[in-house]
Parts: C-alpha cells; structure tokens; sequence
C-alpha cells in the first residue's frame, strides 16, 4: 500500500462508531435539548394565565411542542445520515442533533421577542 493510501485510512472517522469521539460534550446536548422542551412549553403557561381556553393551548402546543423538540432536530440528524451516506462525509449523529436543538432554541428565542 501506498504511503498515501495508509495516510488517508488514519485519518478516516467512523461517524456510526459509538467510540469515535463527538466534538459536542453529551451535557451539551441535554442541555439543549432540555432548553428546547422548557422554552416550548413556557409560553403556554403564560397564555393559560392570560385566560386563554386550555382547549386551544393544548391544540396549539401539540403541534408546536413536538416540531421544536422532535421535528427538527431529527431534521438535522437526518441530514447528516444523508450527507454521511451521499457524500461521504463524517458528521457525527449526535452534533447534527445538538445543532437541531440549538437552532429550535434560537428560533422559539427570536419568536418570543418578535412577538413579546
């Protein structure tokens, strides 16, 4: 084998090996991703105070709470399955999900002040 060959094999990274190490530490992705869950649901309680039909806030929350805390961060991990398989590329599963739950928190952030 080629030096160059060897070289390249070294530097390959398994993204589907669980001891291949992740950039993001696994308290950030919990974090995030309990954030994301806290930040969904704290408005609601704020329309309930604000004598809003728990009827409506349940139905509302339904389908906002899982887009935030679900959807989209499996949006992001699906991705990088994708790219991973297309390209050929080493995303690590779990950044893509820490990615997902930080850009659901930066989003539900920049609705609360747009609409505060």
């Amino acid at each position: 084998m080629s030096n160059h060959h060897l070289d390249q094999q070294a530097n390959t990274v398994d993204s589907n090996d669980p001891n291949t190490p992740s950039l993001i530490p696994k308290s950030v992705t919990i974090g995030l991703a309990s954030f994301a869950l806290v930040l969904s649901l704290a408005g609601y309680v704020f329309r309930l105070l604000a004598g809003d039909p728990l009827a409506d806030v349940i139905r509302h929350a339904a389908v906002l709470v899982p887009l935030f805390v679900v959807v989209i961060p499996a949006g992001f991990w699906l991705g990088s399955v994708i790219m991973n398989k297309v390209k050929g590329m080493h995303i690590q599963r779990r950044n893509a999900l820490t990615l997902g739950w930080l850009i659901s928190c930066v989003t539900m952030l920049w609705f609360m002040g747009a609409y505060s």
